[in-house]
């Protein structure tokens, strides 16, 4: 069983300047279901949501400066509720209702990166918190719309079916060079072992890129501790799965489903995709 989850939202949204300076790109809106009624919610809140009706209950944000409005997000706030509560239609304010008692069954520790140093260093930011235990690791500006979560069902069947010591989320793209990229074999069915990961190729060796979402077990902490920057100077996650290919440990993967859509905040033109996919999956809903 997994407990506990670590969501990385320390980067600087650079490529989302100038609204990213002083506001963290993860708390960027999308449209999800609330009820029956459409609601923006911060899609950083919707990844913890959705990890919370998995079953996992402890909760450790990567942040850096600039992300004091993510802390306060997730700070409930009885006074404010009281205050809406003869202002707004009650509908409007269950989703804020169902989220702040959220937090509270939650254990959620905040860890600040003082300096983005890639999304391997944030991960190994929380090493006293994982401590010894196997753990999910995810991008808090991606998110998977999922009916039933089947993809994190799959994940840590395969995870634990297989002692593997890393297992990933994977899907084929026209154009993989901005991602990273793994060459995969077949195991059985939904289940393939991963050969190899590079992190943003220029020639890319497949079409398979991965998905910033991850099972892991306290090993990686041991390697992203020896690891040196890599591309853009920074710790790459690639590379520690990669060191564990190499050290002969078992790194698994398993595909998103076709009825399970990535959306990621990471530029204008994929958050324009995430607001207008986000916004037609609620009609087609209703």
């Amino acid at each position: 069983m997994i407990r506990k989850a670590v969501i990385a939202a320390g980067g600087l949204g650079t490529r989302l300047l100038p609204m990213s300076k002083e506001f963290p790109k993860e708390m960027l809106p999308i449209y999800l279901k609330d009820n029956d009624h459409i609601a923006l919610k911060p899609l950083l809140q919707a990844v913890f949501e959705q990890l919370y009706k998995y079953g996992i209950r402890d909760f450790c944000f990567i942040v850096g400066r600039g992300k004091r409005a993510i802390e306060d997000h997730f700070t409930p706030d009885w006074d404010y509720v009281r205050r809406m509560e003869s202002k707004v239609k009650r509908e409007l304010l269950s989703g804020m209702l169902t989220f702040y008692r959220m937090i509270e069954n939650s254990t959620i520790v905040w860890v600040n990166q003082p300096e983005p140093k890639g999304f391997g260093h944030a991960i190994l930011m929380a090493r006293p918190f994982v401590s010894s235990e196997q753990f999910i690791a995810c991008a808090g500006d991606t998110l998977i719309l999922s009916e039933t979560n089947k993809f994190l069902d799959k994940m840590i069947n395969a995870h634990f079916k297989y002692n593997a010591d890393s297992t990933i989320l994977i899907h084929r793209v026209l154009d993989p060079r901005q991602y990273g990229v793994a060459i995969v074999e077949k195991i059985e069915n939904y289940v393939f072992r991963v050969t190899r990961v590079l992190e943003k190729p220029q020639r890319p060796p497949s079409d398979i890129a991965i998905i910033p979402y991850y099972v892991f077990s306290p090993k990686v902490m041991e390697i992203l501790g020896k690891l040196e920057p890599s591309v853009n100077n920074e710790i790459q996650l690639t590379d520690a799965i990669q060191a564990i290919i190499d050290n002969g440990g078992s790194v698994i993967a398993t595909f998103l489903d076709s009825d399970e859509i990535k959306i990621d905040i990471g530029t204008p033109e994929t958050y324009w995709e995430a607001l207008s996919i986000s916004y037609n999956r609620f009609l087609m809903k209703k």
